[in-house]
Order: structure tokens, then sequence, then C-alpha cells
């Protein structure tokens, strides 16, 4: 039986997504931040060893069968220019570290751990419409971890098609969560609204689905695609 390893999953999108793949039967290993719900495993990506943990826990629990990596766990907290120098690079380091390199190691573990098999696997890779419109004043650490994370998910997909490792981004924007409640409301609640033509943020269960399509259905002739979620509040 082939298992999903999903981090972030104890909270908005990563909630969603959890529920959504489990309502379709297959097992999900979960991960969050702080012990927690006995079936996720715990890990803070901010301990640059925290990752590997992760990975060698799931491979363990699943009896080597992880051929799905969803790299979902995001930190998104301002960081106005004004701080300090040193409160200012804290903050970056920090935002790097979850959204970006932890990602990084676990892909990495995961390409390797399919190439020892000789099997295929699929990463999907929940960025942001960041990624290429960037973001406010003080998120220039959040913009700069999903622009890195779409790029690395097109050079993975390009690296290892070949051998039947797959890879595909999510880029929601604003989306129903605790995270984006806050930041809305600092930017002017509603009236931000008037960007999306949508008329309305997204809801998790939904950018859940094109998760759960890029892991489960998403044909591989579509590895490398990066997927926007964003009400049309910005095309490419």
């Amino acid at each position: 039986m082939s298992f999903i390893l999903l981090t972030g999953s104890s909270r908005g999108i990563g909630a969603a997504t959890y529920d959504t793949l489990i309502k379709r039967g297959y097992p999900v290993i979960g991960h969050q931040t702080r012990p927690g719900a006995a079936e996720a495993i715990a890990a803070d990506f901010r301990d640059p060893l925290a990752a590997q943990r992760l990975w060698d826990e799931a491979v363990d629990r699943s009896g080597g069968a992880v051929d799905v990596l969803i790299n979902n766990a995001g930190l998104f907290e301002p960081n106005r220019i004004e701080r300090s120098d040193l409160e200012w690079l804290d903050a970056w380091e920090d935002t790097l570290r979850i959204n970006l390199t932890a990602a990084a190691q676990l892909s990495r573990l995961a390409v390797r751990h399919w190439q020892d098999r000789g099997f295929p696997g699929r990463i999907v890779h929940v960025a942001s419409r960041a990624a290429y419109r960037g973001d406010s004043p003080a998120h220039w650490h959040y913009a700069a971890a999903k622009g890195g994370m779409v790029a690395m998910h097109k050079t993975i997909a390009r690296g290892y098609a070949s051998v039947g490792i797959l890879s595909f981004a999510v880029t929601p924007g604003f989306t129903d969560t605790a995270m984006a409640g806050d930041y809305l409301e600092t930017r002017g609640g509603s009236g931000l609204l008037a960007d999306i033509p949508l008329g309305r943020v997204a809801q998790p269960d939904e950018i859940a689905q094109v998760i759960a399509f890029c892991a489960l259905d998403a044909p591989p002739s579509m590895t490398g695609a990066v997927i926007d979620a964003n009400g049309a509040s910005f095309v490419r």
C-alpha cells in the first residue's frame, strides 16, 4: 500500500488536504510542529535535523512505502524592514528554513529513496501566487521562499521525469485560513477582495482538491506544471 507524507497537516489547507485524501481511502502520515494528534509526527523545521527525522519516521511507519510527498508546511509572519537588523534576519532565516529549506530536504530524501527502490514517486509543492507577483513590503521573505519553491519544483520535474519521479506545484492566492485571516485584516479586510475577480478568497477544501488531484490523478505529462488557484487575482 502506498503512503502519503503531508507536512503542515494540522490546520488550514493541510488539514483540508488530510481529510480529502483520507476520504479517498489513501493512508496519510501527517506532520505538525508540536506534539499533538497521536497519528501525526511532530517536527519543528526551525531545527535543521527535523526534516530528516520526519522522513525517517514516515518511512519506518510506512514500511518504506512513502510514494507521495506533499510539501505544505509554511510560516507566514510579517517582517517589517524597520525592525532591528538581527530581528529582521532571524525572521528571514526562520521563514526560509520552514517554507523552503525543509521542503528541499524532504524532496531530496524522497527522490533518493525512490531512486534506490527503483519506483516512481510524486512530490506536490504548495507554493503561492506570491512566487510570481510578490507580496506585501512586510513579506519579502515569504515571497522569496515561495519563488524558490517553484524554481526547485521545476528543476526536480525536469531532472527526474525520465525515472518516473514527478513534481507538481500549486500556487494559491488568499485562502480562508487563520494564517491568511490576520493578513487580510491588517491589509484592509474586505477592501482587499476588490483585487480578486471571483469576489472571495478560496476555501481550504478547494485548494485541497487541487493538491489531491496532483498527488493522485494528474497524468504524468503534467509533471512540471504549476496550477494557479487564486480567483483570477493573478493570471499568467
